[in-house]
């Protein structure tokens, strides 16, 4: 019996260690760099992943050793992360590198927006974030009025679809069928990672300042197919195949936009251990505010910084009082004819006269 319970538990393990989710790193600079070797990625530490290669600091330290020490004054102008859900993996290409990724939850990027737009408020970045089969945008920053063209509600979607350049008069749609419901959003999601990358085709000027932009997209397209037609169908394997050569030509296309200077990560999740609660709010309602966590005008929440600035600013006024204070002390009870250089000279001058 024991033998038995150690066996399961070794094939368990074994299972556990061979299917799971996975963090491809499709594009990085030569100033990000990744060590080959097979250490999981923290779950939950993804957004701090994100913040550092981004060359923000975190307010934990990551003790993950497959990132490396890169260039601190170049760091990469753009950082594309797209979660799929439904899948562990996908078949993309091998040049990158991949780790496996362990008890993944549900998490979001506004910590790396807000710091970019606090940083960077004066400038143009591109802070989006959108999930198109829930209807979930979240955009800050000057660089809105680019976007307001981007389809990201159902209804918009569908009647892009419609168009005369949309992705169902491009893509081998093989076994899958563009009046199912399913399908469609699918293929929406497809569109809007076109329509991202064109509309950053025709407005250059934003890959050229000095601000990073981030963009975070959640698939979940795929899950759906699966969860309507089974993973063993043929509309699920031509749905992942196309997925798959889908963020190929997207990672491409981003990286050239900006010059090879993008980081481009790929999460597959199988599913995610609690939902994601999220308040969403439309693209054409994002206001361009300065602090874009606190739209009611309302000052900025204390960070991990204010002990340090506090710190800093309590010594200095301490230390200028003190000094204050010694030298009052001393000029109050300095003898003129003995302390000062003006008595000294006055009282020899009238001696000599």
């Amino acid at each position: 019996m024991e033998r038995l319970i150690h066996c399961l538990i070794v094939v368990a393990a074994f299972v556990a260690g061979t299917f799971s989710d996975e963090l491809n790193i499709l594009k990085s600079p030569p100033s990000v760099t990744f060590r080959d070797g097979s250490w999981p990625v923290p779950g939950e530490r993804i957004a701090d992943l994100v913040s550092l290669t981004m060359g923000f600091s975190v307010e934990e330290d990551l003790p993950w050793p497959g990132l490396g020490a890169g260039n601190l004054f170049d760091r990469p102008r753009a950082t594309v992360l797209v979660t799929v859900k439904g899948v562990e993996k996908l078949s993309l290409p091998k040049d990158g590198k991949a780790y496996s990724v362990e008890d993944v939850i549900p998490f979001s990027l506004d910590s790396v927006a807000n710091s970019i737009h606090a940083i960077f408020s004066e400038e143009t970045p591109v802070v989006l974030q959108l999930a198109p089969s829930e209807e979930r945008v979240y955009m800050v920053g000057k660089a809105n009025a680019v976007f307001e063209d981007l389809s990201v509600t159902l209804r918009q979607l569908r009647n892009r679809l419609s168009q005369d350049n949309s992705v169902l008069n491009s893509l081998p749609l093989n076994s899958l069928n563009r009046n199912n419901e399913v399908d469609l959003l699918f293929l929406s999601e497809l569109q809007v990672l076109r329509d991202i990358s064109a509309l950053l085709s025709r407005h250059k000027h934003l890959a050229k300042d000095h601000s990073p932009d981030i963009y975070s997209l959640e698939l979940s397209g795929l899950e759906e197919i699966g969860k309507r037609y089974g993973e063993d169908s043929s509309q699920f394997k031509d749905a992942s195949q196309i997925l798959s050569d889908t963020l190929k030509q997207f990672a491409d296309e981003m990286s050239n936009i900006y010059s090879g200077n993008a980081m481009v990560h790929i999460l597959t999740v199988k599913s995610f251990d609690t939902p994601l609660v999220r308040k969403s709010r439309s693209i054409l309602e994002s206001p361009q505010i300065s602090n874009p966590g606190s739209p009611f005008n309302l000052a900025y929440d204390y960070n991990f910084e204010y002990a340090v600035v506090f710190n800093i600013v309590l010594w200095l006024m301490i230390g200028l009082a003190i000094a204050v204070i010694v030298i009052s002390y001393n000029l109050w009870n300095m003898d003129p004819g003995y302390d000062s250089i003006i008595y000294r000279m006055t009282n020899q001058k009238i001696r000599m006269d």
